[in-house]
């Protein structure tokens, strides 16, 4: 079997930049342990399977180790795929059909923007081993459907956190988020999941659903422009819409192949 293979960088303003995800469309059905070998051999933090078979298109991400149930910048790669090579061209949205329900992409402007459930932030007490696994106490700590959310006072405090990912791997959850006020943007972040094999992600598009609902109380904005200061780094343009979560980012796309499985 012959399936056609594509890199591309989410949220990234130029190549290199963003988080890389792969992005295999499928024309046929695929087991689940063949999606995860090939998740594992291309070693990105996430590679999604995309059904063109099917409208909505059906969508799974894997990262190395796990399938996960939801996947921002992976979905934003898709996206651009889905545009470039299966949509009419005057398409402006794509539909896809996930483990969390429907998710969708439009286009806007140059940016494509994903529509995601929001999630509602709920207070959790101060956690020793999250502090001692981050290093440093959190002004606040909140707990999402997956992940903490460490909120920190400044920008530089983010900067600063040097994880010990072995004891972050033994938290109770997917990943922590550690989020604080941004000097040029609205807030920055970065992300941590060792347990999934992604010790930090470059980029990360659906922490964002928990954090837009967590700014947007915060400065009473809803439009709100987001960065992750990982070594890649990546910008997010993001809106808070009632019950919804749109997350816009621009994509670069690196390679196209064929895997022979």
């Amino acid at each position: 079997m012959r399936l056609p293979i594509y890199y591309v960088d989410a949220f990234a303003e130029n190549l290199f930049q963003g988080n890389p995800a792969a992005v295999v469309t499928l024309a046929e059905s695929l087991k689940t342990t063949t999606m995860q070998s090939i998740a594992f051999e291309n070693n990105l933090s996430e590679t999604a399977f995309v059904s063109i078979r099917s409208m909505p298109f059906s969508i799974r991400w894997f990262s190395p180790l796990v399938e996960v149930d939801l996947c921002g910048h992976a979905t934003l790669a898709s996206a651009r795929i889905l545009f470039d090579n299966h949509l009419p061209p005057d398409a402006s949205q794509v539909n896809f059909s996930a483990k969390r329900g429907s998710l969708r992409a439009f286009k806007k402007d140059d940016l494509i923007y994903l529509d995601f459930p929001a999630e509602k932030p709920s207070v959790n007490e101060q956690n020793a081993a999250l502090a001692r696994a981050l290093g440093a106490e959190p002004v606040e700590l909140y707990k999402g459907q997956d992940d903490f959310l460490a909120v920190f006072a400044n920008e530089t405090a983010i900067h600063a956190i040097q994880p010990d990912f072995g004891l972050l791997a033994k938290l109770d959850c997917r990943g922590v988020i550690i989020t604080a006020p941004g000097d040029r943007v609205d807030f920055v972040s970065r992300f941590f999941a060792p347990r999934t094999g992604v010790p930090e992600d470059p980029v990360t598009g659906s922490t964002h659903t928990l954090m837009v609902p967590y700014w947007a109380g915060q400065t009473g904005k809803t439009e709100l422009a987001a960065a992750q200061l990982s070594q890649r780094g990546g910008r997010l343009y993001c809106e808070l819409r009632g019950s919804r979560v749109f997350i816009g980012g621009h994509t670069k796309k690196y390679l196209q192949g064929e895997i022979s499985v």
